[in-house]
């Protein structure tokens, strides 16, 4: 049985629907990722557990005790939820060492024990903040201020830790470096934990589950390898790094992109019968896409698409390329040392081959429905070098 359900939980602002009958089960022990771009609500449903925010409806139930109720009017304090809290901007109390700042959980509790059994030194020493104890936050660098912060919403053993973009201010070296911190320290303690971010890699990195949130709705609610590898709308591939799009329609011969190149769907992934009527979505990844310098290069079997160049990024041991084909432009990473030559020689509108394996394609069904823009990084070169 689940220890923490959220039920049709709706929270409103005026006639703007911010999280719309929601419903959510977390396991013990279990670490939730929400995930969605700015404004799907995935930051209210974190406050509305925490009881920041007040909903218009629904249920909120931690290990069986009802913390909210629309029908009831129940709606416990945050100080009696038992949760801990890791906010973005780091909320350290500024005229607190950080011994008093990780000690200020226990004392509101009045947990008297675990402040002489050493706590607070044990909770710092675990995301390596002992030898800070005795400073205060305008002293320490981000890094150390977010885990201080981890620290603190740990030291009390709560029943759930909230985190709500803990990572988002931190450069990227720091950034990297707390989220493995923090995935250590959950394989380590087990404590269960909500986690709110609008960062792909983040959510997979930690994410035990993931929850796609679009317009305060869960879109997709799976384990990330599931969520990767299967993505139930055009809407959640975008968002998990398939950025690549290209339209399709079908002829007498089959289906054809906007450029007229031929793609046998065969072994693609295909959602809700997208392939049955006269249009639909190809969705793949910048890192399934290879650059060749000429079509006899491509795998036997692939996609091959004569396109043109629009832009190349340099990146050290690879290129950022951004090819146009047709009224689509694709994005793909490069080996520097297999294609760099070749392109640092080459002007916008040069000629190029990209080809695909069909088995990259997720295929979905054509849809006006509003699709995020994310900035994606492909994690691995392409072309056939490592």
């Amino acid at each position: 049985m689940s220890r923490f359900t959220v039920a049709g939980l709706t929270k409103t602002y005026g006639s703007n629907v911010v999280v719309d009958q929601l419903d959510l089960e977390v396991e013990e022990g279990e670490f939730l990722v929400l995930l969605g771009p700015s404004g799907c609500g995935k930051t209210t449903t974190l406050r509305c557990l925490a009881g920041l925010e007040t909903p218009q409806g629904g249920s909120i139930t931690f290990k069986d005790h009802v913390v909210f109720d629309g029908r009831t009017r129940t709606n416990v304090p945050p100080h009696k939820r038992n949760i801990g809290m890791v906010f973005q901007s780091y909320a350290l109390w500024p005229h607190m060492t950080v011994r008093n700042n990780i000690r200020y959980p226990l004392k509101v509790r009045g947990r008297k024990q675990a402040l002489a059994d050493g706590a607070v030194e044990a909770a710092a020493e675990m995301v390596d903040c002992g030898a800070l104890l005795d400073r205060y936050p305008s002293q320490l660098s981000g890094g150390q201020q977010q885990r201080v912060a981890v620290a603190r919403g740990l030291v009390a053993q709560p029943d759930l830790v909230l985190f709500d973009e803990p990572l988002s201010n931190l450069d990227a070296r720091l950034r990297d470096q707390v989220r493995t911190q923090i995935h250590q320290l959950h394989q380590r303690l087990g404590f269960t934990a909500v986690f709110v971010t609008h960062d792909q890699a983040e959510a997979f990195a930690l994410g035990d589950r993931l929850a796609i949130m679009k317009s305060g709705r869960i879109e997709q609610y799976d384990a990330p390898e599931r969520v990767f590898e299967n993505p139930v709308s055009e809407y959640v591939a975008a968002f998990i790094g398939m950025a690549n799009r290209l339209e399709l329609r079908r002829d007498h011969d089959g289906w054809r992109t906007s450029a007229g190149d031929a793609i046998d769907l065969t072994h693609a992934l295909v959602r809700d019968s997208a392939d049955r009527g006269s249009a639909a979505v190809a969705r793949l990844r910048p890192e399934d896409v290879m650059l060749h310098a000429s079509a006899e290069e491509a795998p036997l079997g692939n996609v091959v698409l004569r396109a043109e160049l629009v832009t190349y990024e340099y990146g050290g041991r690879y290129f950022d390329v951004t090819v146009a084909t047709g009224t689509e432009q694709l994005l793909l990473r490069a080996d520097a040392t297999a294609h760099g030559p070749a392109l640092r020689n080459s002007r916008p509108g040069a000629p190029v081959v990209v080809s695909f394996s069909p088995a990259s394609l997720r295929i979905f069904p054509t849809s006006g429905d509003s699709v995020p823009v994310v900035p994606v990084v492909a994690p691995v070169s392409v072309g056939g070098h490592p």
